[in-house]
């Protein structure tokens, strides 16, 4: 389970959105969108909730 920072992220990439001039509603779903990946790509460390990976987008 790699959901460690999901709040913090949600939120954050809300921010950003808005930020980046996107309506509220655009803005949490293009942030839903990106926090979903990072869950999905998250890194498998440790024994508990791991981290999601918020750079997936850069892998090769």
């Amino acid at each position: 389970n790699t959901t460690h920072g999901t709040g913090c992220t949600l939120a954050s990439a809300i921010a950003a959105n808005l930020a980046k001039g996107k309506s509220i509603p655009d803005a949490i779903e293009a942030a839903k969108h990106y926090t979903t990946e990072a869950i999905r790509h998250g890194l498998p460390l440790g024994q508990g909730n791991g981290p999601t990976d918020h750079f997936y987008f850069l892998q090769a």
